[in-house]
């Protein structure tokens, strides 16, 4: 997955640079509230996507958070990314949440990403999104 990303986001040092140890990988694959999606055409990884289920304080529960999904150039306006999130789709419905969101950046480059997500979503909020150092 962090190859993916790191080359569908042109960010090798984000998703290469520090790669988690195997116990930390299969720690964070065995949560339950972690998703890990990847697509592979020809046996390759050529997609993914990172999700998080978000359990609710308000109500009895959950949102799903698209955290980072990615689709290497080669394979992209191919239904990739459309094949995740309609398998992310059906895992919300399996843990019964009732919602998935995402953020997208609002620059030139992530159009397509925009575009894609205008189309499957039944509703766009703007909304802003703040870094907090801890």
């Amino acid at each position: 997955m962090n190859r993916v990303f790191a080359q569908g986001f042109d960010d090798a040092e984000s998703y290469g640079c520090a790669p988690p140890d195997s116990v930390y990988a299969e720690d964070w694959l065995i949560n339950p509230n972690h998703i890990a999606l990847v697509a592979e055409a020809g046996g390759e990884p050529v997609g993914a996507l990172a999700a998080y289920v978000l359990p609710k304080f308000e109500q009895a529960r959950s949102e799903i958070y698209i955290y980072d999904l990615a689709v290497l150039e080669r394979a992209r306006r191919q239904g990739v990314a459309t094949a995740l999130i309609d398998a992310l789709r059906a895992i919300a419905r399996a843990v019964g949440a009732w919602t998935i969101f995402v953020q997208a950046d609002i620059v030139p480059e992530d159009e397509p990403a925009r575009a894609l997500y205008r189309k499957l979503a039944c509703e766009e909020i703007t909304a802003l999104h703040f870094d907090i150092a801890p």
